[in-house]
């Protein structure tokens, strides 16, 4: 079956997070593949807030998830704060539409009310228990003994409901029949339906579960293609049932479960505890816990660009043809495709996450690294010509990961080293390199060099001419004027910071090594 299915003459497909908190790396990633796909085929990407679970709602969630999603590159054809036609795109608004629907199941007998209480079901629960039973549901066998519309007789139904008194919406789930569907990533998939409980459509305080909502509003938005996480190929067996009952059974769009994004050693789902753990974000952007105050570090504040971050996920359960990894989000659109989407779950690579950063940042435009460059500068109260930082940026841009890395990576360039390469100091520095310096300082305190190579020169001729090895202390001159042991050119650093500078830091490490 191929991506576009012949029942639904254009692609409408929708992201429906729920506003429960941030969003994961893993719920971006969902979001880019169904975008991704929209864009493919010409069709449409919708956003749509499912938030029929009032209990686990979060404030600012919502917000949260389309600053995420704009700030990867992604936009809407529909959603909550641009409207369109299906609109509105909050569950929570569109309740009205829903008890329709469940009263239809009923009335066709596919569902039933239930009037079971807590206690109720808490007190079966525990005698299935009692009795040996393990993972009671309700069911095809035990909904003959609870309180509910096929137990009670009709007048009794209909004074509890005249009564208003509480209840729920069930499905009547089939005793023995089995329930297949075609995903377009796993193949066919068969359940036989006493797998399957009796699970709540419509819950006492008014509002669907997302198993009644998310099939009439896909059904009413005309989704064609639902592309969603692995977790949720469990539940879509029962959806099947409900396009059927509901009549939709010809229009029911095609499914695509997504592989699971694992922990870096591949041992279960990544979490957020794992990202603590090992030191890396699992969120799109920072997030402060509402309640608790709890942060969470997000890739855009962790300096990541985001058509950085956007390939890292993309790459997270799909590949190109070619296996090209560097690729535009123009260049995702063009080359996307569900067949090439793994069954098997993805390892997330926090260190190849970080390459995939740099690679970025080595492509912008040089005007936008000195840019970046220059704020850093001047947020930090150094004091230095934009020439200067220019030809700061340029000789360091390929040394940094992030774009805080780049005053980080370069910070020598304005400040004297207080701290010197331990390691170094401990193989070079003695008594005939401090010698070797100070004759150096000397040297070009005389003669100041005017390019890298007289610099170069020049410390090669004092060491010759002293019948030595230039080799024997060119890392150590590195290390007593940035302290650091590694760095771009030696010889242009130098030049570019000037005789003067070289010299008095020459100077000063000697005076404060010893």
């Amino acid at each position: 079956m191929s991506d576009n299915s012949p029942i639904h003459p254009r692609v409408r497909v929708r992201f429906a997070p729920s506003p429960t908190g941030p969003l994961h790396l893993g719920g971006v990633r969902t979001a880019l593949y169904n975008y991704l796909f929209a864009k493919k085929h010409g069709g449409d990407f919708l956003l749509r807030i499912e938030d029929t679970d009032q209990t686990r709602y979060v404030a600012g969630a919502e917000q949260y998830i389309l600053d995420s999603l704009k700030w990867a590159g992604m936009s809407w054809a529909e959603g909550p704060d641009i409207g369109g036609s299906n609109a509105p795109y909050r569950q929570s608004e569109r309740k009205h539409l829903y008890k329709q629907y469940a009263d239809q199941l009923i009335a066709n007998e596919f569902a039933y009310y239930a009037f079971d209480t807590t206690e109720d079901l808490e007190d079966m629960r525990n005698k299935a228990e009692a009795g040996g039973a393990t993972n009671w549901k309700y069911d095809y066998i035990t909904r003959d003994y609870m309180k509910n519309s096929l137990t009670l007789s009709e007048d009794e139904v209909n004074e509890r409901l005249q009564n208003e008194e509480a209840y729920v919406i069930r499905l009547k789930t089939p005793r023995n029949e089995e329930i297949k569907l075609h995903d377009i990533i796993r193949g066919y998939v068969s359940v036989q339906s006493k797998e399957i409980d009796d699970k709540v459509l419509y819950k006492s305080d008014g509002m669907p579960t997302y198993h009644l909502a998310n099939v009439v509003d896909d059904h009413l938005m005309e989704i064609s293609h639902v592309i969603r996480g692995d977790e949720w190929l469990p539940s879509a067996p029962l959806h099947v049932l409900l396009y059927r009952y509901l009549g939709w059974e010809d229009t029911m769009p095609e499914f695509a479960h997504l592989p699971l994004i694992l922990k870096p050693d591949g041992n279960g789902k990544l979490s957020k505890r794992d990202g603590d753990r090992l030191g890396f974000p699992v969120f799109a952007l920072d997030w402060i816990d509402p309640t608790s105050g709890e942060k969470s570090s997000g890739y855009r504040e962790n300096g990541y660009l985001p058509e950085a971050f956007i390939n890292i996920i993309a790459l997270l359960g799909w590949h190109p043809a070619d296996n090209k990894e560097l690729l535009s989000m123009e260049e995702l659109v063009e080359l996307f495709s569900l067949e090439r989407v793994s069954k098997a779950g993805a390892k997330f690579d926090p260190e190849k996450a970080k390459w995939f950063n740099q690679q970025y940042l080595h492509h912008l435009p040089d005007a936008d690294i000195i840019s970046m460059l220059n704020v850093q500068v001047k947020e930090a109260g150094i004091q230095a010509s934009n020439e200067y930082i220019s030809q700061v940026a340029m000789l360091t841009r390929d040394k940094a990961h992030f774009t805080q890395d780049m005053l980080g990576n370069s910070r020598y360039f304005f400040d004297t080293p207080t701290n010197y390469d331990q390691n170094i100091l401990a193989k070079r520095y003695n008594e005939a390199a401090i010698a070797f310096c100070k004759v150096l300082a000397d040297v070009w305190s005389k003669k100041p060099f005017e390019s890298a190579e007289e610099a170069k020169a020049t410390f090669e001729k004092t060491a010759t001419d002293r019948d030595e090895k230039p080799g024997n202390y060119m890392q150590l001159l590195r290390v007593l004027i940035t302290g650091e042991a590694g760095g771009p050119d030696l010889w242009h650093i130098l030049y570019l910071m000037g005789t003067k500078t070289c010299v008095d830091r020459i100077q000063i490490a000697l005076k404060v090594l010893g």
